[in-house]
């Protein structure tokens, strides 16, 4: 059964809108403010930036992710406009010399965009969870001074927007897992529908979305035997998810036009001679083109991970990391470096807010020993919305399992989407925790400690900050920064050390 809100906040509901508006506020500045800054570029944004200049001139190009977020990349560009020229990487995949002045703002916006609106996504989440407004606020801080997500998210890449599509899943999978009567038809439909377009604009942005499939059958498993709204929200989250899926593939394809021959396969990225008869005839707009060019696409992203290596932590410039190091927030990745003086250096360096990670490992495990020891003892209080433990851990945990099955290298910031999902399990923790000993664990009890944490969670990110707004830090402060053995966080003048194995240098 779903928490309900307090009195108070049913009485004045106004305040709800308050603290959401809270946490909008405080994540512009973690998240928005001077997202241009730095004016140069890192980690996959030449690969981005350059897709992005393909789509504004019209170029026919091939990519291992989905079109979605190199779009709303474009887009940012040409609504901003931030560059007299956008067209000097159309013959190469990748931007080796982005020039001086190049403007960031444009390529940048829509990825920081929707990681500033995710935030408020997730107060929404908590509150369902909670029914508490400031319990949510300040669960929200993990998410907000999270230092991993804020170095990466201001970047021209796509991973935020995946995050966002993705807690919206979360949102409405919430609203409709509900049994309460009171969800009208109506609603019930409109929610279906929404879910149904959420998802498939996660999916045209990663094909890891493809975790929140699991949402379905959660759902549908709370609705029965209600076949009415079972089949009603089957058919129209169907509908919503082909209609965004498909109409985003469109896009891409309609606006590939040109074919440049010095970019690989003289420009067709191993296109079948189906494709490249379309391409020649400009039928790309035909319904009979359609299934041609997105098996042709979706085939090309096995075709490049083949020739992605493998990760291999003897190397001594080895970025990646198994995924079992990822709870841990290992291991930091060092986006760019520059010179301040001959004492201090600039880093960008993505790098996690160890209380906000903390918390999220804690949820994890403390929900496994409340599922299990709900199972194995007697208990004198029943879980509380044992559904939404058991539905979230097996969705972290399905993710981590199909996640460490992938041969290439990966990094980091993979665990995104399963650190919100434990910042979310820490929630129901919170929640499900009502008794220590004989101390009762009320909901003015829960604010305090949970302020308590806030403050930590806000010294965390203050420590690290440096670090991800690449402010000048001289080697003694960086190793300070340090913290953790794991991270591998290493100084320009600094020999990189591993807990783990020995880099052979080559």
């Amino acid at each position: 059964m779903i928490r309900k809100s307090t009195s108070d906040e049913k009485k004045k509901p106004s305040h709800v809108w308050l603290y959401a508006l809270f946490v909008l506020v405080t994540s512009f500045f973690t998240y928005m403010y001077r997202y241009d800054f730095p004016p140069n570029p890192f980690w996959d944004e030449p690969y981005h930036i350059v897709s992005a200049q393909k789509y504004l001139n019209g170029v026919f190009f091939m990519e291992q992710h989905p079109p979605l977020g190199k779009l709303f990349i474009a887009l940012g560009e040409k609504i901003v406009h931030g560059n007299a020229r956008n067209d000097q990487f159309l013959t190469t995949d990748y931007a080796n010399n982005i020039p001086n002045g190049f403007n960031f703002a444009g390529y940048r916006l829509f990825p920081t965009l929707f990681a500033w609106l995710t935030a408020p996504v997730l107060f929404f989440i908590f509150l369902f969870i909670t029914g508490s407004s400031p319990l949510s606020a300040l669960l929200s801080f993990l998410y907000v001074f999270d230092n991993a997500e804020i170095v990466h998210s201001r970047g021209a890449m796509v991973d935020s927007t995946l995050t966002f599509f993705g807690m919206l899943c979360v949102l409405l999978f919430l609203h409709l897992q509900r049994r309460e009567r009171k969800v009208t038809l109506k609603k019930h439909c409109i929610l279906s529908l929404l879910l149904g377009v959420s998802f498939g604009l996660a999916m045209a942005t990663k094909v890891i979305a493809l975790i929140f499939i699991l949402l379905f059958p959660l759902i549908i498993l709370r609705l029965l035997p209600d076949w009415r709204k079972v089949t009603l929200f089957c058919v129209l989250s169907m509908v919503g998810m082909m209609t965004m899926y498909v109409s985003v593939w469109q896009i891409h394809f309609s606006l590939g036009k040109r074919v440049v021959p010095e970019l690989p396969d003289n420009g067709y990225y191993q296109a079948s001679s189906e494709l490249k008869t379309i391409l020649s005839s400009h039928a790309q707009n035909t319904l009979s083109s359609f299934p041609v060019m997105l098996r042709d696409h979706l085939l090309f992203a096995p075709h490049y991970n083949r020739g992605v290596p493998r990760l291999d932590l003897c190397k001594k410039d080895e970025n990646g990391s198994p995924s079992y190091f990822w709870p841990f927030g290992a291991r930091s990745i060092n986006y760019r470096w520059q010179q301040e003086n001959e004492n201090a250096y600039r880093y960008l360096y993505l790098v996690s807010n160890p209380v906000a990670w903390g918390l999220g490992l804690l949820g994890i495990l403390l929900t496994a020993v409340l599922l299990i020891g709900s199972q194995l003892f007697t208990v004198k209080e029943k879980l509380q919305q044992p559904f939404l433990l058991l539905s979230f851990f097996g969705i972290y945990c399905s993710y981590m399992i199909a996640i460490s099955r992938i041969t290439r290298v990966m990094y980091l910031y993979h665990y995104f989407l399963p650190l919100l999902f434990s910042f979310i399990l820490f929630s129901l923790v919170l929640i499900n925790i009502r008794t220590i000993g004989r101390y009762r664990v009320t909901d003015d009890r829960r604010i305090v400690f949970m302020t308590i944490l806030g403050l930590l969670i806000f010294g965390a990110f203050q420590f690290m900050r440096p670090l991800t707004y690449y402010e000048p830090l001289t080697d003694s402060a960086f190793k300070k920064r340090a913290i953790v053995t794991m991270w591998e966080l290493t100084c320009v003048r600094c020999q990189k050390l591993s807990w783990l194995v020995v880099p052979t240098g080559n």
